[in-house]
């Protein structure tokens, strides 16, 4: 079982940036492929970015390609999502997800899931 608990979030203006963070416990960080995923108010659940399992391959969704990048430590068992000229339609849950298996944008395939943390981006 692993637990997944994200950190960073907040209020920020258009342009700004944020860092959010990751941290898992209870498994082997280094075999989950891992995830941040997006939720806004009425919307369903969306794919952000992903990384694998060793760091050397980054997956993004069209719309944060150039402004956000995933790393992760593995040595400290986090993940991060450096977000950076953020816009207001980047406001949402954002939560970071593990994923045993292989390399997916959709959130089903996840196997774990964080309790998210609140980006808002105000205009």
């Amino acid at each position: 079982q692993v637990q997944l608990v994200e950190s960073g979030g907040g209020l920020v203006q258009a342009g700004g940036s944020l860092r959010l963070s990751c941290a898992a416990s209870g498994g082997i960080f280094s075999l989950y492929i891992m995830g941040w995923f997006r939720q806004a108010p009425g919307k369903e659940r969306e794919f952000v970015a992903a990384i694998s399992r060793g760091g050397g391959s980054t997956y993004y969704t069209d719309s944060v390609k150039g402004r956000f990048t995933i790393s992760r430590d593995n040595a400290k068992n986090t993940v991060y999502l450096q977000m950076n000229n953020l816009k207001p339609e980047d406001t949402a849950v954002f939560y970071c997800a593990a994923d045993l298996r292989a390399f997916s944008r959709l959130p089903g395939s996840y196997d774990y899931w964080g309790q998210g943390t609140q980006v808002t981006v105000s205009s």
